[in-house]
């Protein structure tokens, strides 16, 4: 007899997000979940995946690494700006630099086509309940966009606008903002900063630190010297303040 899936805290249906561009793949996975009573999502391109992904967030992302429109391994870092889903990657790609790269990205598991339905599925379980033993209720709910004053961040898609405009942001800057957006209103020390940015906490390099935070200031808040979400906590780190209290809320694409 199948195991049947995972219910959520309030008994919902496990809610999945297949990602694939092979037709005949995503038939079969569809009718294969929904027969386990999974409530199933689909989608053919990277794009049209975190767009799923923002508008009602899945329970866990079943996906493709050759999409059409992007690889697969920048469909994990989209979604790992914003959320911690499980994510299970299917790929024909069987060389273990590929593996470990997907892991990296911060990837819960890695199956390789051809697969045994009744192993993926398996496997599936696994990861949720993994998911149901690390799941901190009292932890804000992730969401995909955030206001900055004038600003606009949107972690799903990687983009950052102001007054219509595009806004670039370098590699650190988005590392150190979607470290700060991830825990509205608490406090990020300057330890966890450097340690999770650069790899390190050592002391001497708060300065850059510094500098990053004043750069992000200066391209998104609408007074870099007077700041009101970026803010600093002296001599102890940094905290992003939401504009509004539902800043803890999620809210899609």
């Amino acid at each position: 007899m199948d195991e049947a899936p995972l219910p959520e805290g309030n008994g919902a249906v496990t809610h999945i997000l297949v990602v694939d561009d092979e037709p005949q793949i995503l038939r079969a996975l569809r009718i294969n979940l929904k027969a386990r009573a999974y409530e199933v999502e689909t989608a053919e391109r990277g794009t049209d995946a975190l767009a799923a992904a923002a508008r009602r967030r899945p329970d866990l992302v079943l996906l493709d690494l050759g999409l059409p429109d992007m690889d697969g391994v920048d469909v994990i870092t989209g979604l790992r700006g914003w959320t911690d889903v499980p994510i299970v990657v299917l790929s024909g790609r069987s060389e273990q630099s590929a593996k470990v790269d997907v892991l990296d990205a911060g990837a819960d598991d890695y199956v390789t086509k051809p697969f045994a339905m009744e192993e993926l599925l398996a496997r599936l379980r696994a990861v949720l309940r993994r998911r149901e033993f690390r799941t901190d209720e009292s932890a804000p709910p992730a969401r995909a966009r955030y206001d900055i004053g004038p600003s606009t961040v949107d972690l799903a898609a990687h983009t950052v606008s102001r007054g219509g405009e595009t806004v670039r942001l370098t590699r650190t800057e988005w590392a150190v903002l979607e470290l700060l957006l991830r825990h509205p209103n608490q406090l990020i020390t300057i330890a966890r900063l450097l340690t999770e940015v650069w790899g390190h906490s050592t002391t001497g390099d708060s300065g850059h630190l510094r500098f990053h935070m004043a750069r992000l200031r200066r391209k998104l808040e609408a007074d870099p010297q007077h700041p009101a979400h970026l803010i600093t906590e002296y001599g102890t780190g940094y905290r992003f303040v939401p504009a509004d209290p539902a800043a803890a809320e999620p809210r899609g694409g």
